[in-house]
């Protein structure tokens, strides 16, 4: 069975969007981008693919090649990562449950010929926390290679996230994320999925992005995929979303500032407040309370 939930057109694909990963889970987004754009991403990454071994284990495959950093490796991902549509998606999803959302991975991944059927999972499982309210996570899967039945194209279980997690759901009800370079899949962190089983000649290969809540621990540890000599190089709008920038309230500061003035080299200063403004308005609050009733609260 196919992914038939698609969506077509620019002006709608936001607000289908969110309605299809509430409903279903996952949604496959078609022409986000131009494909010469997808083509000058494989370009950057393949020389990566090439030198970087296979992966080791049972849940990375074991003739699957994975390539984190790819902001750096591949500065064609730019695009794709800052995607307008994609953002917005990510912000509606994620925003209620922080001040701001982050970049959770950036991860090139080339499945071999031979390749099982990846065990299903949620990429939620990483928080493991047994009851979680809102979303935590968005996945984006840009395919570089045609994603086909044949070559192990992203299986998805739709509606899974509305239930328990069960890795022995039939491979029957799954439904494969079929589609060519230039769209994208766009996935819940709840839902069950899997990389198919590569059962053709040729290998296929795609970018993962995924953007999570601001508080949480990151899949990558962005900072040393992207230390400041890098990050400097990054557009202001990529540098907030990997982490240089405060999470109010005073959440991933440098010496008590915004990260962005240790990217600037500034030296040591005073601590600055990062709150959001409720917490603002109740401390003033507070202690205009406090100054007219003549307490200094000691």
């Amino acid at each position: 069975m196919l992914a038939n939930k698609t969506i077509s057109g620019e002006g709608a694909k936001v607000g289908a969007a969110l309605e299809e990963l509430e409903r279903e889970g996952f949604a496959v987004l078609r022409d986000m981008v131009e494909p010469e754009r997808i083509a000058a991403l494989r370009r950057e990454l393949d020389p990566w693919f090439e030198r970087t071994p296979t992966c080791v284990g049972d849940f990375y495959g074991w003739h699957t090649t994975r390539v984190g950093g790819v902001l750096a490796k591949a500065p064609a991902s730019w695009d794709v990562v800052l995607h307008p549509a994609i953002l917005a998606i990510a912000e509606a999803l994620l925003g209620p449950g922080c001040d701001c959302i982050q970049l959770n991975l950036t991860q090139g991944v080339r499945v071999h010929p031979g390749e099982r059927a990846q065990a299903p999972h949620r990429d939620e499982e990483m928080w493991p926390l047994p009851e979680k309210r809102g979303h935590w996570l968005i996945n984006v899967m840009w395919p570089i290679d045609p994603f086909t039945e044949a070559n192990g194209a992203t299986r998805l279980w739709p509606r899974s996230h509305r239930a328990a997690l069960d890795r022995r759901l039939d491979p029957a009800s799954s439904v494969g994320a079929v589609m060519d370079p230039g769209s994208a899949l766009v996935f819940l962190g709840s839902l069950t999925h899997g990389a198919g089983a590569n059962r053709s000649e040729r290998a296929r290969s795609g970018l993962i992005v995924s953007y999570c809540l601001g508080w949480l621990k990151t899949y990558e540890n962005q900072f040393l995929a992207y230390p400041r000599d890098i990050a400097r190089s990054f557009p202001a709008e990529l540098q907030a979303l990997i982490g240089y920038r405060m999470h109010r309230p005073n959440l991933g500061g440098w010496e008590g500032r915004d990260p962005s003035a240790y990217l600037d080299g500034a030296g040591i200063g005073p601590h600055v407040d990062a709150l959001p403004p409720e917490i603002e308005r109740e401390l003033e609050a507070l202690y205009a309370a406090t100054a007219a009733r003549g307490d200094d609260g000691g």
